[in-house]
């Protein structure tokens, strides 16, 4: 099974605690697949659209979104 067959339903996802805890705020709520070392990442108001990412891409692009707040 490669990463994009990973049902969505049987992995575990977190969400940010800036998000707070109002079950009604739309926030981005990531997981760990459970084959391979992908990271997932979904929007809570859409949960169908499900990203796949590498831990290395992400820390880029988490990088390159605090850099460009400075």
């Amino acid at each position: 099974m490669n990463v994009s067959e990973v049902p969505v339903r049987e992995v575990q996802w977190q969400k940010s605690s800036f998000s707070g805890d109002d079950a009604n705020r739309d926030c981005v709520e990531i997981a760990a697949a459970s084959v391979g070392k992908a990271l997932l990442l979904r929007e809570s108001d859409e949960p169908g659209a499900v990203l796949h990412a590498t831990p290395a891409s992400l820390h880029a692009l988490l990088d390159t979104c605090k850099a460009s707040t400075t």
